[in-house]
């Protein structure tokens, strides 16, 4: 007996780890947000550039989010003349790349923004995505203070932009000469070591200051206990400097300024600071307060290409997640300036600064605070199709369109019952949709379903009500009113596109 064919294997349908799909409600939302962040950046004068999801990855450089292999922290592959070329990690290398390789031709200072997917080759967690949208801003071309103070000032604008109020945010500012003279101080002159270092104290917003003191030593089990979980390696400091670091940055007071004192006796770091106060002064001329943007030495940075003043922005707002535990969202921003790395191709001093927005952070912690909207948009109005000429039905489509109407022809199955076709309407979220049997079309007549006052007829009571309502959600008007008709439905409830 001949064995019966196999079945085909069915493809497992399954979304790489640390990644995510996107419907239509936030892809939306992320639109009106990047409107609004692009609406603020032009106000100060940056122009859009973009450059390429990928670069090679020498232009990359050795500033990788993790560690100076070219597969580790970014996703790398060798091109067919055995090149290796990365997806970005930011957005920030591949201007430095464009500037250079434009120099002549743009104006200098350069003001550009762009937004865009970058990507990291790191091990997912909750809200840790291995691809996240950001939106920067960039002046190449000016060392003044005033640079890096307008990326402070224009932080704290978009903020409130976005409807985050003052008092709920702070643009907080550093300057890395200040570590860089810290680092003298302790003595650390291996610069991979003093990258790890970095990156410890960068981590002081989210780890206690013992389990940073690891970092900086021996290192830290991700599990609290030896064994436990997954281990980095420590920075190799002593104790005594560990501890010096991780108080003084991450509970900054004059106490502690007084105990570590020998931090700030090279020379280095007074001049950083004396930068600082320029800045501040700057923004305080401004009118931006304390209360929008101070100086605070716990703000890092963890990638090494940072040269000089540094500044994050910190949602102070505390909510609760959908299981109702409290969730403190931290930093949503942050730049500095790169005086390093656009030099890295022209072989000259290029002096930079930069802000960046984490967007799908950021969307995140709007959407859960309420101030962004994540309702999905109204869908197009749904001509249906009712027995006749498919034709004419698509006529009244695309009169609709060149009216500037969204709308669309039901493609499904034509023998679908009008309640199934409304059922559709309903699914696309369509304000109203079009109906015209054989009655109608002989009349020169079509029937206005007016869908979001339809579904709230379940919620009246009354019957003289209900019926006048009724009545109200769907009526015949003369079929060539049918804009007219339908822009009468959009207005009433305010339905808006993009």
């Amino acid at each position: 007996m001949a064995e019966k064919p196999k079945k085909p294997q069915k493809l497992r349908a399954r979304l790489p780890r640390g990644l995510e799909d996107r419907g239509a409600a936030e892809i939306a939302a992320t639109r009106r947000m990047t409107d609004t962040i692009r609406e603020v950046f032009e106000r100060y004068g940056f122009e859009p550039v973009e450059t390429p999801a990928f670069e090679y990855t020498d232009a990359l450089g050795k500033f990788l989010p993790d560690q100076d292999r070219p597969n580790e922290g970014v996703f790398s592959f060798q091109d067919d003349d055995e090149q290796w070329i990365s997806l970005r990690y930011d957005l920030t290398a591949p201007l430095a790349r464009y500037v250079a390789e434009n120099f002549d031709a743009l104006p200098k200072p350069y003001r550009s923004y762009r937004a865009g997917y970058v990507y990291r080759n790191e091990k997912p967690g909750p809200g840790r995505f291995r691809q996240f949208m950001q939106f920067d801003a960039d002046t190449v071309g000016s060392a003044s203070p005033a640079a890096d103070a307008e990326m402070c000032m224009m932080a704290a604008d978009t903020m409130e932009a976005l409807g985050i109020p003052r008092g709920s945010y702070v643009v907080k500012v550093n300057n890395r000469k200040v570590l860089d003279g810290m680092r003298e101080a302790i003595g650390v002159s291996d610069d991979a070591q003093w990258l790890t270092v970095m990156r410890a104290v960068d981590k002081l917003d989210k780890f206690l200051i013992g389990d940073v003191v690891k970092l900086l030593t021996v290192g830290r089990w991700d599990g609290g206990e030896e064994g436990k979980g997954d281990f980095t390696k420590g920075a190799g400091l002593d104790e005594a400097h560990a501890k010096a670091l991780a108080n003084y940055i991450g509970e900054p007071s004059s106490e502690n300024e007084a105990a570590y004192r020998y931090l700030f006796e090279p020379e280095l770091v007074q001049s950083a600071r004396a930068e600082l106060r320029r800045i501040s002064e700057i923004v305080t001329s401004a009118r931006y307060g304390e209360d929008r943007i101070r100086i605070d030495p716990s703000v890092v940075r963890g990638l090494e290409y940072y040269t000089g003043p540094v500044y994050e922005v910190e949602l102070l707002l505390d909510t609760k997640d959908e299981k109702g535990r409290p969730v403190r969202f931290g930093s949503v921003g942050g730049g500095g300036r790169y005086d390093g790395l656009v030099s890295r191709f022209r072989g000259e001093p290029v002096p930079a600064t930069g802000f960046s927005i984490g967007v799908s952070r950021l969307q995140a912690a709007l959407t859960m605070l309420g101030k962004l909207d994540v309702k999905p948009e109204f869908g197009p109005v749904v001509v249906t199709v009712f027995g006749g000429e498919i034709a004419n039905y698509q006529k009244m489509v695309a009169t609709l369109r060149n009216a500037n109407i969204r709308a669309e022809l039901y493609l499904g199955n034509p023998k679908h019952s009008i309640g199934q076709q409304m059922k559709y309407a309903d699914r696309r979220n369509s304000p109203c949709a079009i109906i015209q049997g054989s009655d109608e079309k002989a009349n020169g007549k079509i029937q206005i379903k007016d869908l979001i006052l339809g579904a709230g007829l379940t919620e009246i009571k009354d019957r003289e009500e209900y019926l006048k309502k009724q009545a109200e959600a769907q009526y015949e008007v003369d079929a060539d009113k049918i804009v007219e008709a339908v822009r009468e439905v959009l207005a009433r409830h305010g339905v808006t596109w993009g």
